[in-house]
């Protein structure tokens, strides 16, 4: 590892004796599992705060829903709805928050309100300025591999390969702009652009990912290839997330990125206790 710290604005993370968890707040109107759901800000707020009663450590506030076949918001609509909550929850929560936005200027704005991470679900590729934004706030940079971005059929090539090569040019982008390495997180990006074997071969080639030297981030949660396998519904899928979780975290994954935080901590804590004691 580069570094055995993540940095983020003013708050530092301990990489190596815990799986953190991250939880998802979408204030937007269309999210495939919790569109319209936490929309106003108070509920919102609410739901940001009983995440981290249940044990997040960082709260993720998206504004444009991601979701296979995802209307592209304009850059002002996605300010309108995330700073509001970002500068809500800034005044209250103890935990790093992060902005989900592939968008410099989101990003600015967001981070001016109080966000302390860019999670960026294109890793550079849309937008290399996310990168200049984060180095100027000192933030921390989450770099995704997104196979829509490739332009690639879902098909072609070894994924964890394709996902390396991605990667190393994110964070390439990243050193260049000032971003430095304990500022950086990796993340193979379950789900996005690639078939269901394709998100199971991400999860099991997360050791041959970090050997890129940053931390691990895995968003599993209640994704389409846990719908495949199980044949059950969005809403049905809690059960096989906890079980991705539990696997990308003995696969060496720093960070998890779920809907449902409280069973995540349990989960996470009993898989911590067995594996990562005996690493130390």
């Amino acid at each position: 590892m580069k570094s055995n710290v993540f940095s983020c604005g003013s708050h530092r993370i301990s990489i190596g004796a815990h799986t953190y968890v991250m939880g998802i707040l979408n204030v937007t109107p269309d999210s495939f599992s919790d569109g319209g759901h936490f929309e106003g800000e108070d509920a919102a707020k609410a739901h940001a705060e009983r995440m981290c009663l249940e044990g997040a450590s960082i709260i993720d506030v998206g504004g444009e829903s991601t979701r296979p076949g995802f209307s592209i918001v304009d850059e002002d609509t996605e300010i309108s709805r995330v700073v509001p909550v970002i500068a809500s929850l800034n005044s209250t929560l103890r935990v790093p928050i992060s902005i989900d936005t592939y968008k410099g200027k989101v990003a600015e704005a967001a981070l001016a309100a109080g966000a302390s991470i860019i999670n960026d679900v294109t890793g550079l590729h849309h937008d290399v300025a996310v990168a200049r934004v984060a180095a100027m706030h000192n933030a921390g940079l989450v770099l995704m591999f997104n196979a829509r971005e490739e332009r690639q059929p879902v098909g072609d090539g070894d994924i964890v390969e394709r996902a390396r090569v991605y990667l190393s040019d994110s964070i390439e982008w990243a050193l260049n702009a000032g971003v430095h390495d304990q500022q950086i997180l990796l993340d193979p990006g379950i789900g996005f652009g690639v078939s269901t074997n394709q998100s199971l071969a991400l999860i099991r080639g997360i050791s041959e990912l970090k050997k890129l030297g940053y931390p691990i981030l895995v968003g599993p949660s209640r994704k389409r290839f846990i719908g495949d396998i199980l044949g059950l519904p969005v809403d049905k899928r809690d059960i096989g997330t906890l079980a991705s979780c539990a696997v990308a975290s003995m696969n060496g994954a720093d960070f998890v990125r779920v809907h449902s935080v409280g069973q995540t901590v349990e989960a996470l804590a009993v898989v911590d206790a067995i594996m990562r004691q005996e690493r130390e």
